[in-house]
């Protein structure tokens, strides 16, 4: 493949050749002996987001919020297939793929790390706490962590840091990335079961912050801010070293900001400042907020503007 390509480089032929297609399998990775270094684009790609789901005719947020974006799930004929399904992809994950990726993660303890992170979804990251309660260590944790990450099931959002002079929280805070593959860890089935459930708050904060990184690219970083005073914004988008957008999210249809959002834009001097919420309309708050639908965030960040119409 590679004289293939370079052959056609020389001929003015530069992109667009072949499209690659495969899973973050480490072994195989490993086994590559050409990684086509200058050669190759590389695109991750996420479960269907909200203007995905849109733009195929599916309106209904709320059904991409319980079933996530894993298509099967997502187009099952009702809420308990696509639960089913959601249920035999954790199970193959558990079973198959991750002991085969890595032959010494024993399933059983992945399968409650796993459901451990779901229960404490956007949770501040403890190996300790962890370690304890799964009778391992803390850098074995921290490994089996950062193995879920490079597979894209758990998103580690790290802290920004700022010279504020105030004391900053370091640790990253952990998501199941995909919510319909959160809430069949939790054997939450319907949207019912989810509302009434503690973890509804964080999980749709999860299911909001997946689709806006995977909006802005690699446009921005993403980063979340939290002081020891409580001054906090869920996420902030950074560009150029910049903290220029900070995003507060909220599952109420009339939602509200607390003070220290306001405290923590204030310490940043971050003007740009957003509220999602599952409403429909976009409209303005005091102190400079811009409360808006999720699509249409994702619709401004796509277009490479960040001013609210």
């Amino acid at each position: 493949m590679r004289g293939v390509i370079d052959e056609r480089r020389r001929a003015g032929e530069g992109a667009g050749h072949f499209l690659l297609l495969g899973s973050a399998n480490r072994i195989l990775l490993n086994q590559s002996s050409e990684s086509l270094a200058g050669r190759v684009a590389y695109m991750d790609m996420g479960p269907i987001d909200a203007d995905e789901a849109r733009s195929a005719g599916l309106d209904d947020l709320n059904q991409l919020w319980v079933r996530g974006g894993f298509p099967e799930s997502l187009t099952a004929p009702n809420d308990t297939e696509s639960f089913r399904r959601r249920l035999d992809l954790i199970r193959t994950y558990v079973e198959r793929d991750l002991p085969f990726m890595v032959p010494r993660m024993p399933s059983a303890t992945i399968n409650r790390l796993w459901t451990m992170l779901a229960h404490g979804q956007g949770g501040l990251f403890n190996a300790s706490g962890l370690a304890g309660s799964l009778s391992i260590s803390a850098p074995t944790v921290a490994n089996y962590i950062d193995i879920l990450c490079d597979l894209g099931l758990v998103r580690r959002l790290n802290p920004w840091f700022a010279n504020v002079g105030k004391r900053l929280v370091k640790a990253p805070r952990l998501y199941v990335r995909d919510s319909g593959l959160l809430h069949a860890l939790l054997r939450l089935e319907k949207l019912d079961d989810i509302l009434s459930h503690p973890v509804a708050g964080t999980s749709w904060e999860g299911m909001v912050i997946e689709n806006i990184i995977g909006a802005v690219g690699d446009r921005y970083d993403a980063h979340f801010y939290r002081t020891a005073n409580g001054a906090e914004i869920d996420l902030i988008l950074v560009s150029g070293g910049v903290p220029e957008v900070a995003i507060e999210v909220k599952r109420s249809t009339a939602p509200s900001v607390e003070r220290g959002f306001h405290l923590a834009c204030d310490d940043l001097e971050i003007e740009k400042r957003w509220l999602i919420y599952p409403g429909e309309m976009a409209y303005p708050k005091p102190h400079g907020i811009t409360a808006m639908p999720l699509v249409q965030a994702l619709e401004q960040l796509v277009a490479g503007t960040s001013k609210p119409s």
